[in-house]
């Protein structure tokens, strides 16, 4: 083993472990588990102690907190950013929620000021046309209203603004930006707060601004790049967890391509990064790709397909870096390897079985509570009744799984096997032939009709959509995996990236929620 590859391993088996409390749950967790456990003590008088430093370090960094927002003298701004950054990662999880709370509602915009402005330009009479012969009466209505239009953009600006623009242009002052707004979330996870949603709105804006494409890197990562990197990569993998070093060398070797978003800001460490195998046809599998058949020459490839996507930072919620890096990729591809003429993607399908099972679920007890007939064809007259199965697909279930498992209607029955432990149906050839056709019929209709505010109701799905992409196939058995089979039962699903129709299918989808798909699926 190389030194690149001791220093991946050793940092790799180096990570603490998970942890279920508050402070673990905070990105800052692992920076500040020292600090708080050396508070810790069995002394009553030691504990007293340490609550009241806890206090007094809360009072200390809210000190530096005004401080910059509030100081006018450049040459020492920096050092008061870096006493406040500093204070914050020494504060446990509990005063970080404070102080956050605090910047929401004492740091917010003076609506008074925002009111009187407001009345002040309803009280204007309203010029004329503006045009070259105004008169001077005109021109100072004009005037006026120049005047407060742009005192009241400025009174609608929160105080807190001063903060984010000020670290934005502070060493290491974005990473912290975006540690700060992965605390803002996890509290709003708990503590759905008005002031620090709006808190919580214009740092994500002002972050979407900062990390425009303009302002991001394109980097093919290889073997051959720093340790360092390498073990981000290792570390922030979302999709396909990598399980040891000839998996991640095999992912950054021949017939594969990996590609990150920097920003000069954050060295080192990319915001996002995606996978793509180069292959002949769609894979159908998620084996195809990561295990099972040797990298083809990349001469013959007529396919990059890409089968993982990351976000790397969990304060860029929201903020769709995927949309430009994959059309940035496909560009570069393009470029280099003039023969790859389909782009597509094998991706999971994270919300079905959690769908599937809850309309089993739902359907099974209404059936069970209005005496309903076994079949389908028989319960329409139901006012909440939903035909989840089709009277074939129920006769085989009921018929074929009584030595497996029992259920008082078929849904129940399916229901049962779906969530049996260890996911037993899935070492059955048996359960297996009689479950596809169900579960890849409403696999489609998850992914084509099921919809949230008229879009895709799957989050993945909707990222594909808005970016342009058509549902090509839905493959089974394609991702084995715990994980997978828990996700979706197994299934994935192809997304296809047409050059020519990218754009157009992208407005569709916003504008109306059309989704473009194959005529085989739709079938």
């Amino acid at each position: 083993m190389n030194k690149k590859g001791l220093a991946i391993l050793m940092r790799t088996r180096m990570r603490p472990t998970n942890d279920s409390s508050h402070l673990a749950r905070s990105p800052l967790a692992n920076m500040v588990n020292q600090t708080v456990n050396g508070s810790q003590s069995s002394s009553g008088a030691q504990k007293l102690n340490a609550s009241s430093n806890t206090k007094r370090d809360l009072e200390v960094v809210s000190e530096s907190m005004h401080s910059a927002i509030s100081m006018s003298k450049i040459e020492v701004l920096d050092s008061v950013l870096s006493d406040f950054s500093e204070g914050y990662f020494s504060l446990c999880y509990e005063n970080r929620q404070k102080l956050l709370v605090q910047l929401a509602k004492e740091y917010d915009l003076n609506r008074t000021q925002v009111r009187d402005l407001i009345k002040q330009y309803l009280g204007l009479e309203l010029p004329g046309t503006g045009s070259d012969n105004a008169d001077s009466e005109e021109e100072a209505s004009l005037s006026a209203f120049y005047r407060i239009e742009r005192n009241l953009r400025h009174a609608l600006k929160p105080m807190y603004e001063v903060l984010f623009e000020r670290l934005n242009t502070h060493p290491g002052g974005l990473k912290f930006l975006s540690i700060l707004r992965a605390d803002i979330l996890s509290i709003l996870a708990e503590d759905n707060l008005a002031s620090l949603r709006a808190l919580d709105s214009y740092l994500k804006e002002k972050l979407s601004t900062w990390l425009s494409p303009a302002a991001l890197e394109l980097h093919q990562i290889t073997w051959d790049d720093p340790a360092s990197l390498l073990e981000k990569i290792v570390a922030y993998e979302a999709v396909h967890p990598i399980s040891n070093l000839i998996d991640l060398k095999r992912r950054l070797g021949v017939g594969r391509r990996c590609f990150g978003y920097f920003h000069p800001a954050i060295p080192g460490e990319p915001l996002i990064f995606i996978e793509a195998a180069l292959m002949k046809d769609l894979a159908q599998s998620v084996q195809e790709v990561l295990w099972d058949v040797p990298p083809i020459p990349e001469c013959e490839a007529t396919c990059a397909l890409f089968y993982s996507i990351s976000s790397t930072q969990p304060g860029l919620s929201g903020i769709n870096l995927g949309k430009f890096l994959i059309k940035r990729v496909i560009t570069l591809v393009r470029k280099d390897m003039p023969h790859i003429s389909t782009f597509a993607t094998l991706s999971p399908i994270p919300g079905y079985m959690q769908w599937l099972l809850s309309k089993l679920a739902s359907q099974s007890k209404l059936a069970e509570g209005e005496d309903m007939p076994n079949t389908s064809a028989d319960r329409s007259g139901s006012t909440f009744w939903e035909n989840i199965l089709e009277p074939e697909e129920e006769r085989e279930l009921t018929d074929a799984f009584g030595e497996f498992t029992t259920g008082k209607n078929s849904m129940e029955v399916m229901l049962n096997l779906l969530t049996s432990a260890n996911h037993e149906w899935t070492k059955s050839d048996k359960l297996l032939s009689v479950l596809k056709p169900p579960l890849m019929r409403l696999c489609a209709r998850y992914l084509l009709q099921e919809k949230k505010r008229g879009k895709a109701l799957d989050f993945v799905a909707n990222f594909h959509l808005q970016n342009g992409a058509m549902v090509e196939r839905i493959n089974w058995m394609a991702d084995r995996s715990d994980k997978g089979l828990h996700q979706s039962g197994g299934i994935m699903v192809n997304y296809v990236y047409r050059l020519g129709n990218i754009e157009d299918y992208s407005q569709s989808y916003f504008s109306t929620g059309h989704i473009h798909t194959s005529n085989e699926l739709s079938r």
